[in-house]
């Protein structure tokens, strides 16, 4: 969806990214840095990924310490040349989104250096803000952290973030994937990321930016309604819920339910129709925002 917006109503500003993904720092999910790639939309479209709360959020921005015969003149000139090099090669290669997204991400990347540490930076927040988001509780102090880093960079004009709770990280699993012990897995995943996720609400709202700003919080499947094994459930992908808020979206109400024993969903939403109706109250119909695939064979 962020690689769709990006596509469909491009940037806001020549300074950041148009759509970020900010990692659970512990981990990816499964499939990693592909939930935020931009399938076959040309690859400018995917998402830059943010490692919030490191010393080193975003890779390969400034050179390592190391360096030092390395300056701001000489790296200026230096992605100077690297640009030239970039578009005589692409020149010979027409067509290769890969090319034209390198050279924008490394023009990106000049700017991001005044941009991006600005961003990063939560000192000039009040202390009645960090504790709004958690910051000063263990449990809640990185999802807290990572919720007011959206909100700095949907701020500053950024289209489309993803906030990610729970990464693949093996056993004893610490995620939403609760094949183990759902009520331990849980109570501290919720823990972790519901005072969050209502402080980055209020904090819109109380900014003005609400009104034009749509939270989804969602997921990839539900729990099946019996056990797996002991204390474990298995995935369920008939039921599951996500909820919407911001950006003109109706509140107080609930679409749609699951049969008796939360197995099944009855008259089901589809994850399209979310899509729809989140392109919808963004100004886009979805029944029109396409991109042209062209093939051809070679012999």
């Amino acid at each position: 969806m962020g690689s769709w917006v990006s596509y469909g109503l491009g940037s806001l500003n020549d300074n950041l990214p148009t759509f970020v993904a900010i990692p659970d720092p512990r981990g990816f999910a499964p499939n990693g840095p592909q939930n935020w790639g931009s399938a076959f939309l040309p690859a400018v479209h995917q998402g830059t990924m943010i490692r919030a709360g490191k010393p080193n959020p975003i890779y390969d921005l400034f050179p390592p310490a190391s360096a030092k015969h390395v300056t701001r003149e000489s790296e200026r000139e230096g992605l100077a040349l690297l640009q030239r090099l970039n578009h005589d090669h692409l020149s010979t290669r027409a067509g290769d989104s890969r090319l034209d997204a390198r050279i924008a991400s490394y023009e990106l990347a000049a700017q991001l250096q005044l941009s991006a540490p600005e961003v990063m930076d939560l000192s000039g927040e009040s202390e009645a803000t960090k504790k709004l988001h958690g910051l000063d509780e263990k449990v809640t102090e990185d999802f807290g952290q990572r919720c007011l880093i959206a909100q700095r960079l949907l701020e500053r004009g950024v289209r489309f973030v993803q906030v990610w709770s729970g990464a693949d990280n093996g056993f004893p699993r610490r995620n939403w994937d609760s094949h183990e012990d759902l009520a331990r897995d849980h109570s501290e995943m919720a823990a972790s990321m519901d005072k969050p996720a209502a402080a980055l609400l209020k904090d819109l709202k109380s900014r003005g930016m609400l009104d034009d700003t749509i939270v989804i919080w969602t997921t990839e499947f539900g729990r099946m309604p019996c056990s797996q094994g002991s204390k474990g459930r298995d995935h369920n992908p008939f039921a599951f819920t996500s909820w919407l808020a911001g950006g003109g979206i109706k509140g107080g109400i609930s679409y749609g339910e699951s049969d008796e024993w939360s197995f099944k969903a009855v008259n089901p939403t589809y994850c399209y129709d979310l899509h729809a109706t989140v392109l919808h109250q963004l100004g886009i119909d979805h029944r029109r925002l396409t991109s042209a695939i062209t093939a051809s064979t070679v012999d």
